[in-house]
Formats: C-alpha cells, structure tokens, sequence
C-alpha cells in the first residue's frame, strides 16, 4: 500500500506569499491568510503541526469594511491598570495602525494555542505598496 501524501515536518522549506489588500474585504482577506498559515491547502495539513508559509501584506491601510462598520466597529485595549481600557473606531485604528486591523482579524480566524503564537510571527503586513521581504521572492496571490 503506497501513502499518497507525506506528513508535514516543521523543518521543510517554507514559501512566502504576497497579498495586496487594497479594496479587498478585512474578513475574506484574513481567511486566506489564516489558511496559509495554518497550510489548510496543503495535502499534508495536520492541525498538530506548524508547516505553513510566510505571508506578506501590502497596503494595508486601504482594506476594505463593508455596512457602517467603518464607524461602528470598535477595537480595545486594556492596559492592565484601572482605566486603562481603551476603544478606538475602525476608522481610528485605520489612522493609528492600518496593521493592527489584518493582524487581528488573522488572529481571530486561528485557534488559541502555542503553535498559533508561532503562526502570527510569519504575518508581515505593511500599510503602503512597499515591502523589505523582495529578497524572499514571494508569491503574488490574486483574490
């Protein structure tokens, strides 16, 4: 009996991948980057096993919010002192940090555990066109 596919090792060469999120929806957008870093589209994907790719993130600062989410959703903070609980619109974080947003969208799409803390480490998302990972060669994905 011949296996079809081999197990992911933590060790194999990782790709990279590029995505540009200029006018793309905040939610889908983090689906594909949450399976890429998880390997969901590799035959060898095992939920145990930290095999996934590098993923780059361009223009991140012109992700897109559907309804009234723009002015309506909201993000914290909590400092860890009394008062120290802060709330920003979606329309500030996009000011503050346009990074933040896809960082916790990706974060919310990946389980809660070790081998997630490693996954958010190969996250690289940039606010503008331009990135330093060129030397990388990544992968344009079109969505």
């Amino acid at each position: 009996m011949q296996k079809s596919t081999r197990p992911a090792n933590p060790g194999d060469k990782r790709p990279w991948f590029l995505v540009d999120a200029k006018d793309k929806v905040l939610g889908r957008l983090a689906v594909v980057i949450a399976n890429k870093l998880r390997a969901k589209d590799s035959p060898s994907f095992d939920p145990s096993v930290d095999a996934g790719a590098f993923v780059v993130v361009v223009n991140a600062a012109q992700v897109k919010l559907t309804g009234k989410k723009e002015q309506q959703k909201e993000y914290q903070r909590y400092s860890g002192y009394r008062d120290g609980l802060k709330r920003f619109s979606a329309a500030r974080m996009r000011e503050l940090h346009p990074e933040r947003m896809i960082m916790e969208a990706v974060w919310g799409m990946l389980p809660k555990n070790n081998i997630a803390r490693k996954m958010m480490t190969r996250v690289k998302v940039f606010a503008g066109p331009e990135h330093t990972h060129a030397a990388q060669r990544p992968v344009e994905i079109k969505l």
